[in-house]
C-alpha cells in the first residue's frame, strides 16, 4: 500500500512519502503502520497533512485511544495539542519537560502504547523531535552487563521530569507534582514474546536499593549509551508531516524551542495494552 517507504537508519525509524492524511483512515494502512512499528519503532509520514477527523480515525483503527482528561480539543476530545502557548494549552508550561528524554506514561502500571503527532506549524529554530531506540540498546549490551542489570527496579517520579525543566519550582508545583503517584519498574522491561528493552528516561529517579549517587551514575550513563547516534534519529518537522512511535520502546524528546515560537503539533495517544514486567 505504501510504495515509497525508506528505512532511516539500520536501528531506528522509516519514512514514506507520498500518501495523503486522508488515505491512512483506513484498515489497511493501519495494518501497515503497526507492521512498520514493529520492524522500526518510529514511522514518519511526510507532508501527509492529516485532518483531524482521519487522524482520530487512523488512532482508533490501531489501538483504543486516550480521551485526553486536560487538554483535549472540544470537537475532537482525543486530540492534545502541544504548543509552549498558554493561550492554545493548559499544559503549556509542563510541555517544557519535554525537551529531556522520556517515555509516556512512565508513571503507570500500563504506559501507553504509541503516539500519533502531526504538525500544524513548526518552529523556524528548534522543535525538532529526537527518538532513540531502547530495544536496540539493550541488545547492544554485552551479556555481562545484561546480567548485572536483570534484576535492578528503578523508581519513576513525574516530579523527577519536572525538576529537570523547573530545577527552581514553588511549593505550588512542588504539590502538583506531588498528587502524580510515583512508580516502581524493572529496568529492563520483558514483553510477553520476549522482547526487551530498557525503561529509562527522565521520570527514572533513582534505583531501588542503591545509593542515590551510584544509582544515578548508572541511569545517567545508559541514558548515554540508549541514546548515541546508532540508536536514535532526529526529526525536522515540515508542516503537514504525521509521525507514530512505539512509546514503550522509543525514547523521544523535543529540542527546545522559543515559548514564542509558533510551534503547534496536534496528538492523540493509544492505551498501553501490557504492563511492565
Amino acid at each position: 500500500m505504501f510504495a515509497n517507504v525508506t528505512p532511516i537508519t539500520d536501528t531506528i525509524g522509516v519514512e514514506i512519502t507520498g500518501i495523503e492524511g486522508s488515505r491512512l483512515a483506513d484498515a489497511q494502512a493501519a495494518a501497515r503502520c503497526r507492521a512498520l512499528l514493529d520492524m522500526h519503532g518510529v514511522v514518519v509520514f511526510r507532508d501527509a497533512h492529516i485532518a483531524d477527523a482521519d487522524l482520530v480515525a487512523l488512532s482508533r483503527m490501531l489501538g483504543d485511544v486516550v480521551v485526553a482528561p486536560v487538554g483535549g480539543q472540544e470537537k475532537h476530545p482525543e486530540i492534545s495539542a502541544i504548543s509552549l502557548d498558554p493561550a492554545t494549552t493548559v499544559l503549556a508550561s509542563y510541555n517544557k519537560g519535554t525537551f529531556h528524554w522520556h517515555i509516556d506514561g512512565a508513571t503507570d502500571a500500563v504506559p501507553q502504547k504509541s503516539t500519533l503527532l502531526t504538525a500544524l506549524e513548526v518552529s523556524e529554530e528548534g522543535g525538532d523531535t529526537e527518538f532513540a531506540n531502547t530495544y536496540a540498546s539493550y541488545e547492544a549490551l554485552t551479556e555481562d552487563e545484561k546480567a548485572s542489570l536483570a534484576d535492578l527496579r528503578v523508581v519513576h517520579s513525574f516530579a523527577a521530569a519536572q525538576l529537570l525543566a523547573n530545577p527552581d519550582p514553588s511549593d505550588k508545583q512542588r504539590a502538583a507534582w506531588a498528587r502524580v503517584p510515583t512508580r516502581e519498574h524493572p529496568l529492563i522491561w520483558t514483553r510477553r514474546n520476549g522482547r526487551k528493552s530498557l525503561l529509562l528516561g527522565a521520570t527514572a529517579a533513582h534505583v531501588v536499593g542503591w545509593p542515590e549517587e551510584q544509582g544515578r551514575a548508572l541511569l545517567d550513563r545508559l541514558l548515554d549509551w540508549s541514546t548515541q547516534p546508532r540508536f536514535s534519529l532526529r526529526h525536522h518537522w515540515r508542516r503537514g508531516d504525521l509521525v507514530l512511535w512505539d512509546n514503550t520502546g522509543m525514547l523521544h524528546r523535543a529540542v527546545p524551542y522559543a515559548p514564542t515560537s509558533p510551534r503547534l503539533l496536534h496528538r492523540t495517544t493509544l492505551i498501553g495494552e501490557e504492563a511492565v514486567a
